[in-house]
């Protein structure tokens, strides 16, 4: 039997990814002044205008004009200096204020509770053998041919591109397996006067360095700015807001989600921490051949420490019976907030870096100390031991 698949990706100047840097630099800030700061940060942006707004909780002071120089900073790293998006000329404004008191009663510990869930909610996690990361191929390999090109951008190899870019491949399944790319999408911003048969090339280089040998699409299903120009980008372009890409943060579709996003929320979120969690203990349970494939649902309720409910899919590949792995995975890891939190090492600024390019499928600590934890392969051994 044979199917195909597809998964988009979008670069780090998309103009939402934009929206996400900028709040988990706002998470980052707090959070390097005080671990347990709160912090809910949205983002929007449009032609030379991006906007702050939500709660936070600090007892150290954070100045409007920090924030506002901390937007400009993120802005001018990914590289827009274009007229309509410039991060010197752009207006910011900071509208974040002090968090509810009736949210913080909820989510603090006290004499009588431990750390509650900052938010109700159901949060999913998904590993599967398709790639080496243990992630379905088609979003992997659209996040990987964005961020090579990015970092051709940034060191100055490619510098005919713009910030903004989209990727979208569809993968041609045979039983069960990905095995070639159907089609490659590719739409990326260039400067004004650049071929089209130049920018086709260009990007053909970077997608033939991704993709594995042999799974290139036919070259009539090689799509690269379909539109024909590309010139205008980013929030010039398309005005951007904070987690509306949350199907591109996770899976690209091959596994559920939850729908509360990621980006600009501090790790008493559970919308983010115990999306980390699943996501850990599901890669662990495929890297310790409990399973092919492997999806997890934890459930929260506002100001309650243990999840409602565990669930577990193995799609008919486990080794180990479902009711069973749903068992053992709290006898492995803490999943209430402050276990996943402490367990993770969440409390730490280190989240501006999963912003673009999938929160999903990164190395542990490849953007410095304490980076994509929920991504090592730590519980393996006690994973096994369980069963």
């Amino acid at each position: 039997m044979s199917h195909l698949f597809t998964s988009e990706s979008v670069s780090e100047g998309h103009p939402d990814k934009v929206c996400d840097r900028i709040s988990d630099e706002v998470v980052d800030l707090l959070l390097g002044k005080y671990n347990q700061s709160r912090v809910a940060c949205e983002t929007l942006t449009t032609t030379n205008r991006t906007v702050l707004a939500g709660e936070i909780r600090c007892p150290e002071p954070v100045s409007k004009e920090e924030v506002i120089e901390l937007a400009r900073t993120a802005v001018k790293d990914i590289g827009y200096e274009q007229d309509g998006f410039h991060w010197k000329h752009m207006d910011v404004a900071n509208h974040l204020h002090e968090q509810s008191a009736d949210i913080a009663m909820g989510v603090d510990s006290g004499s009588n509770k431990d750390e509650g869930a900052g938010d109700q909610g159901i949060m999913f996690g998904y590993a599967c053998r398709e790639t080496d990361v243990l992630m379905p191929a088609p979003i992997h390999y659209s996040h990987q041919i964005l961020k090579s090109m990015a970092e051709a951008r940034h060191s100055g190899k490619a510098d005919i591109l713009g910030p903004d870019s989209k990727s979208q491949i569809t993968c041609l399944y045979e039983n069960g397996k990905p095995v070639r790319a159907e089609s490659v999408v590719v739409s990326t911003q260039h400067r004004d006067g650049v071929s089209q048969a130049d920018i086709r090339e260009l990007v053909r280089g970077h997608v033939l360095s991704v993709l594995p040998d042999g799974w290139m699409c036919d070259e009539d299903k090689f799509y690269v700015n379909p539109t024909g120009n590309f010139v205008i980008g980013g929030p010039d372009g398309d005005a951007g807001l904070t987690g509306r890409k949350i199907i591109v943060d996770t899976y690209g579709g091959a596994a559920p989600h939850g729908g509360g996003a990621f980006s600009g929320k501090d790790p008493t979120k559970v919308d983010r921490s115990a999306a980390y969690a699943a996501r850990y203990v599901a890669k662990n349970i495929v890297a310790a051949g409990l399973a092919e494939k492997c999806t997890i649902q934890v459930s929260y309720a506002i100001g309650v420490s243990y999840p409602l409910s565990i669930y577990v899919d193995t799609a008919g590949t486990g080794a180990v019976d479902d009711a069973r792995l749903a068992e053992i995975i709290p006898e492995v890891m803490d999943l209430t907030p402050r276990g996943i939190r402490e367990t993770l090492g969440l409390s730490a600024p280190i989240y501006k870096a999963s912003a673009a390019y999938g929160h999903f499928g990164r190395v542990a600590g490849e953007a410095g100390p304490g980076t994509f934890s929920w991504e090592a392969l730590d519980l393996v051994d006690a994973l096994k031991a369980a069963c």
